[in-house]
């Protein structure tokens, strides 16, 4: 009999980590998209690397490639508790041309293929293959359970997800069985699931293999010439040809078990999605739970004071409702509805701040208007700016998506004509 509490022990989990998030724009200019921050205090692989923990998978490999060292900073100060002792750790791999001088990682399945034989030297039974950039909570233990019952070459996570989103995924077919007869990555036109012509059959892009077929799949696809090396392109629907692969909806190991009739996901991978999935956590009841003790998302923090508000200078308090609001904040007799403040934000009085997602070390100005917006960490906002109100200012000055959520940065920021 196969325990799940046992196949952790036997796993190393790869975290992918090394995308350039080009369609969260100007949010991954200086940073890997598994390094944007995330939900008021935390960044996006955190979720990942915490599901790693809470599923008893300690032995853990992050491939970098993309500006990373806001990543490799951050893993360093936030997850250096592991004890190498009990052979428990995270290792992180930057593309080092390993295996062929001439190419940094050219694919998700050659950056692991470039890593090959510190790979074997773990000596691994499973290796757990992952996304570092989606936020969500799943129990991989039970993932493992059903690759190992199900003696498939390849487990693939997937989970239901509108047509127009699955554009930016692979997209499958499967049968009663859960086998998988079609894989397409990222397709213009992604196929529907048969009764629910809205909705798509999505990769997570989570994958369990046996590390010794592993291992035999990658050498077979570094010596072909034609391939992109990547697993979505080439790996899956070379075993989905073969008939090896199996689908492992969400639903079967989400936590916690009693949302598993609708489980949380989120490709956070556009500005809008990104948007919307923080202020998802700032609602009465949101689907992605933050206080579950029982499943903690671990993070590097700061050791900042509590967050205060404190009247204006008229002795007037401002209103807050629906507001997430991290460490370190202060706010000025100002209104905040509906909005994410991350550690160190600075709202001064008579601001009006909603639909807002605004990240550290930023300054709102006196008498500010802001509107459905992102800022980005470390922007000092000038008194009075109005933005969210005026579509057609709006995308002159920054960066404003179809549906009208606005970016702003920095570099926005001193671009301004000055007053």
């Amino acid at each position: 009999m196969i325990l799940a509490r046992e196949l952790p022990k036997r796993t190393i989990a790869l975290v992918l980590a090394g995308g350039r998030g080009s369609r969260l724009m100007d949010l991954t200019d200086r940073r890997a998209k598994p390094a944007v921050y995330f939900g008021g205090k935390f960044r996006i692989i955190d979720f990942a690397l915490s599901n790693c923990i809470n599923s008893g998978i300690r032995r853990i490999g992050v491939l970098t490639q993309y500006k990373s060292h806001s990543l490799l900073r951050h893993l360093q100060r936030g997850w250096n508790f592991l004890q190498g002792a009990h052979n428990e750790f995270i290792d992180l791999l930057p593309a080092q041309q390993r295996v062929n001088e001439a190419f940094w990682y050219r694919g998700t399945a050659d950056a692991i293929t470039q890593n090959i034989d510190i790979l074997r030297a773990y000596e691994p039974e499973y290796i757990l293959v992952l996304a570092g950039d989606h936020i969500y909570k799943q129990d991989y233990s039970l993932m493992l359970l059903d690759h190992v019952e199900s003696r498939a070459k390849v487990t693939v996570g997937c989970i239901e997800v509108p047509r127009e989103e699955a554009t930016a995924l692979g997209v499958m077919h499967v049968d009663e069985r859960r086998r998988i007869t079609d894989f397409l990555e990222k397709p213009k036109d992604p196929p529907a699931i048969p009764g629910k012509p809205d909705r798509a059959l999505g990769s997570m892009g989570i994958y369990v293999f046996d590390a010794e077929y592993l291992y035999k799949l990658l050498e077979q696809d570094m010596h072909d010439e034609k391939s992109e090396h990547d697993f979505g392109k080439n790996l899956i629907p070379q075993i989905v040809t073969d008939g090896g692969a199996i689908a492992h909806p969400l639903n079967l190991s989400s936590i916690p078990p009693t949302t598993r009739h609708k489980p949380y996901w989120r490709d956070v991978g556009t500005v809008e999605a990104f948007w919307a999935a923080n202020l998802d956590l700032a609602g009465d009841m949101p689907e992605l739970n933050l206080y579950d003790k029982d499943w903690p998302v671990w993070t590097y923090q700061e050791q900042l004071p509590p967050a205060k508000f404190v009247p204006d200078e008229r002795g007037l308090n401002g209103e807050t409702s629906n507001v997430l609001i991290s460490g370190g904040c202060i706010v000025v007799g100002s209104n905040i509805r509906r909005s994410v403040l991350f550690s160190n934000v600075k709202v001064q009085s008579c601001c009006t701040v909603t639909e807002a997602v605004i990240m550290p070390d930023c300054v709102i100005g006196r008498g500010s208007r802001l509107s459905k917006v992102v800022i980005d960490r470390g922007c000092t906002l000038p008194e009075g700016i109005v933005i969210g109100e005026d579509p057609e200012a709006d995308a002159q000055r920054f960066h404003r998506t179809d549906k009208g959520v606005v970016l702003v940065t920095t570099d926005m920021l001193d671009r301004l004509p000055s007053a």
